[in-house]
């Protein structure tokens, strides 16, 4: 059972690294896990969703706004490229990064459509994460070690 687990979780890593969901970032993010915090991860990947989701409440708040303040909107946008990169949610990252280029042109409604591809990507990976959490704490329940990923860096 326990040998299935991890079997099963280091196969779904491998499909999201090769679907680009995610990057050596999150090997580097595991290798941080020991036997003193065990939970390092999964606590790391909870307030990346967190402070997603108040940063593309906040996106989406200050876009309807009659005068959208870009400054705001690419600080924004800058913060939640920097967290989806140290959890290595390459998809994310790189959605944030075109956005970032249609704030610099102040062209609201390519703005409005990048926002729509960011909560796209973001729902995306983050249902694969919590996925991949559940993996993690079906091998820990089973009394197995959850498998590092250094195959993929």
């Amino acid at each position: 059972m326990e040998v299935q687990l991890q079997r099963s979780y280091l196969e779904y890593c491998n499909a999201l690294f090769r679907e680009g969901f995610l990057d050596g970032q999150f090997v580097q993010l595991q290798m941080l896990r020991d036997d003193s915090n065990p939970d390092f991860v999964m606590e790391v990947v909870i307030l990346f969703f967190e402070d997603s989701q108040r940063i593309l409440n906040e996106l989406s708040k200050t876009l309807d706004e009659q005068n959208v303040d870009f400054k705001k909107i690419d600080a924004n946008v800058h913060q939640l490229k920097g967290s989806s990169s140290s959890i290595g949610a390459q998809r994310v990252r790189n959605a944030c990064i075109a956005f970032r280029s249609f704030c610099d042109a102040q062209d609201v409604e390519s703005c409005l459509r990048c926002l729509q591809q960011v909560q796209q990507e973001y729902l995306l990976v983050k249902s694969k994460l919590e996925a991949l959490l559940r993996l993690e704490q079906q091998i820990v329940a089973a009394g197995g070690v959850v498998p590092t990923l250094n195959d993929f860096s």
